[in-house]
């Protein structure tokens, strides 16, 4: 008999033929972004007795009382790397392991983030839509080019790896700031977050979410950055706030801010809505189809080796 598994988040029709082949599947997405939880929970209260595996994601994530009510869960895993709002530690003292899907979408948020970065220097958004109002080029001041400058990245993990690497493509500079210096990059290490701020000309904020981070980029730090300076994040809306960079864009104190995450998604970051020199994505840096499908073969791939006795290929 197949176990049974509670899906948590948005499948496509393909994919959830695919889990089905090996789950008895409830499908029951919780809505705007979890914020609604209704379809997850009334399925608990109806089969929390007999569902033995998980699928959510980090934004979704598992509280810890709906980890209670399910007796006979066995596994919990997430699509995406993200596991933030998952109670980890709550399902690990219950002895239920969590399993993220972590290098499925590395390259398709750091290909994100070079867009969004190089977007906002170059002023994207505004040249294409002054183009369509008559603006030509000699109606306004000369954009700023991106190679050879100096790249800050705030998280220097798989995606702030990838994302080091695509920048060498344009000779840049990069220093990063982590919890701890890496052995294994030959990157400038900075210990401290202000003082990369202020030594980079752009910072990439790549760092995982939660109450250790939340905004870490803070007034001081967009400060830092400067005048010339930009903001990207494409980690979790909560390491940024969202009215320090307004006031900063509003003062001139930040040259722009290209943003694929905000606090309280998915309502749009209302205090930024208003400058052309913020940028924004509907927080889908990591979302591709080929990102996606990794992500559901990775679940399947760490569900098969948990039932085979296997280590989790991914594990949280």
């Amino acid at each position: 008999m197949k176990p049974v598994l509670l899906v948590l988040v948005f499948l496509s029709e393909e994919h959830r033929a695919l889990v089905s082949e090996r789950f008895n599947m409830i499908y029951a997405p919780n809505e705007h972004l979890g914020q609604d939880r209704s379809k997850g929970e009334a399925e608990i209260a109806a089969r929390g007795h007999e569902i033995k595996v998980v699928l959510t994601n980090g934004t979704n994530g598992l509280l810890a009382s709906e980890i209670d009510r399910l007796p006979m869960l066995e596994l919990i895993c997430t699509v995406g790397v993200g596991f933030e709002n998952v109670a980890v530690a709550h399902a690990k003292a219950r002895g239920i392991p969590v399993a993220n899907a972590a290098g499925t979408n590395d390259d398709c948020v750091a290909d994100h983030t070079m867009m969004l970065l190089l977007a906002a220097i170059r002023r994207l958004p505004f040249l294409n839509n002054g183009v369509r109002h008559g603006l030509w080029r000699d109606d306004i001041p000369r954009p700023p080019h991106v190679s050879f400058r100096r790249l800050g990245i705030l998280g220097m993990g798989a995606i702030g790896q990838k994302v080091a690497h695509r920048a060498r493509g344009f000779h840049m500079e990069i220093g990063y700031h982590n919890r701890r210096a890496r052995d294994d990059v030959d990157y400038q290490y900075f210990d401290d977050l202000q003082q990369l701020a202020e030594w980079c000309d752009f910072l990439i904020v790549a760092a995982p979410g939660g109450k250790e981070t939340y905004h870490i980029v803070n007034e001081t730090i967009i400060n830092a950055i400067g005048p010339r300076g930009v903001l990207v994040n494409i980690a979790r809306g909560t390491l940024v706030d969202t009215d320090a960079v307004a006031s900063a864009l509003r003062d001139g104190r930040l040259m722009a801010a290209a943003l694929d995450v905000y606090e309280n998604e998915p309502t749009p970051p209302e205090p930024l809505l208003a400058f052309d020199n913020a940028v924004l994505t509907p927080h889908i840096a990591g979302i591709s189809p080929e990102a996606i499908d990794a992500s559901v073969r990775k679940f399947l791939e760490n569900a098969e080796r948990f039932y085979a006795g296997q280590p989790l290929s991914t594990p949280v």
